[in-house]
């Protein structure tokens, strides 16, 4: 098998910047979903080992189902700030993510990944502050700490994982509520609306706290 790596174009450094302060608000998977009208969205069942946000490029990779191995030939290309996605096929036996992984990813700048599969190690990544998401946990590793093999694999293609299609570049926002993907053609406008959305969210929490009715707040602001 060929193995394909690529690199990709990362956002601007403020464009990034804003993405991760916006994302600092309540339920920011919601909010960039919500204005994407229900897009991106993530299957329910990759569940985060840690609470908190991760946000940044997707840099993907692609794994041969039925011959699940370690992913460390992505860390040569990534880069501060990216989240490592990763298509396993949703393979729930065979970890391909652990506690070395993360460690190795922490020195790259690198803070998450999101594992359509299975993980390993959830005490250490988690005291080591690595953001986890994954489809299932388990005990049994991959073949590689045998075989050595590290090639059948493809860095920065578009994949699939959690039911959306992830192509490189793309912007993730994850949170304790799911996993919303930003497509790279459309990073500008959609911040400019999720922007809105968490602003006007925070509006409406303010007018509750004040006593509002659900008819009042209708009125003012047209949902909830």
């Amino acid at each position: 098998m060929t193995q394909i790596i690529n690199d990709f174009k990362r956002p601007h450094k403020a464009l990034f910047e804003q993405y991760q302060e916006v994302a600092k608000c309540y339920s920011a998977s919601c909010v960039f979903a919500d204005v994407q009208r229900r897009r991106g969205v993530m299957h329910s069942s990759l569940k985060p080992i840690s609470n908190g946000t991760l946000v940044g490029p997707a840099l993907t990779v692609k794994l041969s189902p039925g011959d699940l191995q370690d992913c460390l030939n992505a860390l040569p290309v990534a880069q501060t700030g990216d989240v490592i996605v990763v298509d396993a096929g949703g393979d729930t036996e065979t970890s391909i993510w652990g506690g070395l992984m993360g460690g190795l990813c922490l020195q790259k700048g690198v803070k998450g990944a999101i594992v359509d599969g299975a993980v390993r190690d959830i005490d250490e990544l988690r005291d080591l502050g690595f953001f986890l998401f994954s489809r299932s946990v388990t005990a049994r590793g991959t073949h590689t700490m045998y075989s050595k093999r590290m090639d059948e694999l493809d860095i920065n293609v578009p994949i699939q994982c959690g039911g959306v299609v992830v192509n490189p570049g793309d912007m993730i926002v994850a949170d304790e509520n799911g996993i919303t993907v930003v497509s790279n053609t459309e990073l500008e406008s959609v911040l400019k609306l999720a922007k809105e959305q968490a602003e006007r969210e925070e509006a409406t929490r303010k007018a509750i706290a004040a006593g509002k009715t659900v008819d009042e707040l209708l009125e003012e602001f047209g949902r909830l």
